[in-house]
């Protein structure tokens, strides 16, 4: 029996992906496996029994990554789960970008006693004119989950679009539409293109990667859209553009205090992945995750160890090594099984930086002394046999 313990409210239709092995526990001391949404994890003490964390989204910022690849606890997230309620959020940011329909909607509001408001109206509408998006160029940066949804509809729409993404995937490209212009350099999107939107991680390369250097190579009046990462754009730089009209609009799903109401911004309080579609998605394909590691042992989707599958487990034991990449670990944790005279009929090992994941099948079950041997390994971080 795997005892699991949600930190946040998971869709119910995700908690009914888990069977009868499982059982929900109020304290997640116990907990053989976590799931969180945001809830910060990075104070908090971990269970000796804790094998797994699932981040029910993308971010995993609330979660301390290096502490829990020291303990041995695997941390999943949940790429492109969420990714059409983002899409779909994007798309409308252009539309309130292209015509000011949030000043028209406010408007409205404010007039509401005017008796002759539709007479009034046509007067004043011309203040909340726009342009249409037909015809006009897309810049994607980032062509992941979300970026290939955003691009695809973008040209659907009738917007010439730009993609750019030196790590494009062979998967995103499949899904990519033929009619996407491939830019060969960031520079180009910020030259050519009427609307940018960035879909990249928060990573030290990316952060303030729109910033007054590159405002300065874009189209006057362009618009920006950042349903990313608050710290992809850097907020002084930003409003100083959009001061001096260098930027028509900034729309950004995220509230900070320095851009929250300034002039040119619109700005949506973290909504990209808020649907009830989403939610269940993002929770569905966590306790997938979580299943298929404490089941059979597999990695998928892991942010800070390596995806590694060998299938379902069937017959025999499976040993599940979780250690530092070091030379010679291979050797040692063969050595180990072969001395029992036990016989390894699959073996997998996959690394990530400075860890790996190492996964043993073998015919005979496996006796305790074997796991200690095993754990005494200097790097081994945690040793887990599945019978």
């Amino acid at each position: 029996m795997y005892k699991y313990h949600c930190l946040n409210p998971i869709s119910p239709i995700g908690i009914k992906e888990f069977n009868q092995n499982y059982e929900l526990t109020e304290t997640a001391e116990e907990a053989d496996a976590i799931l969180v949404r945001s809830a910060a994890m990075h104070d908090m003490e971990f269970g000796a029994n804790l094998k797994a964390v699932a981040r029910a989204g993308a971010g995993v910022n609330n979660i301390p990554l290096d502490k829990c690849a020291e303990h041995g606890i695997v941390v999943f997230n949940t790429p492109g789960a969420n990714a059409n309620g983002v899409k779909e959020l994007v798309i409308a940011g252009m539309f309130l970008a292209a015509r000011d329909i949030v000043g028209g909607i406010e408007w409205v509001k404010e007039n509401a006693g005017d008796e002759n408001i539709a007479k009034t109206a046509e007067k004043k509408k011309k203040a909340f004119a726009g342009t249409e998006i037909q015809g006009k160029k897309l810049g994607v940066i980032g062509l992941g989950a979300i970026g290939v949804l955003v691009a695809n509809a973008a040209v659907s729409l009738g917007m010439e679009v730009y993609g750019y993404d030196p790590y494009l995937s062979v998967d995103s490209a499949w899904r990519l539409s033929r009619n996407i212009y491939h830019a060969k350099t960031v520079d180009e999107i910020y030259k050519e293109c009427d609307y940018i939107t960035i879909h990249v991680p928060a990573l030290p390369s990316t952060k303030n990667m729109i910033n007054k250097e590159a405002i300065e190579m874009m189209k006057e009046n362009v618009v920006i859209l950042n349903f990313a990462r608050d710290v992809l754009v850097n907020s002084a730089d930003i409003l100083e553009a959009l001061e001096n009209g260098a930027v028509r609009r900034y729309v950004t799903d995220f509230a900070t205090p320095e851009i929250a109401g300034a002039k040119g911004t619109i700005v949506i309080p973290h909504l990209g992945a808020s649907t009830e579609e989403s939610e269940d998605n993002c929770a569905k394909m966590a306790v997938a995750e979580l299943r298929d590691y404490l089941e059979n042992g597999n990695i998928t989707h892991s942010v800070n160890y390596p995806d590694c599958s060998m299938g379902v487990k069937e017959s025999g034991s499976r040993i599940t090594v979780l250690h530092k990449n070091v030379p010679n670990m291979i050797g040692q944790l063969t050595s180990v099984v072969a001395q029992e005279n036990m016989n390894i009929n699959l073996m997998a090992n996959k690394s990530k930086n400075e860890y790996a994941y190492t996964m043993i099948d073998v015919e005979a079950d496996v006796p305790v002394e074997i796991e200690e041997k095993l754990s005494a390994i200097a790097g081994v971080l945690k040793v887990r046999v599945i019978k």
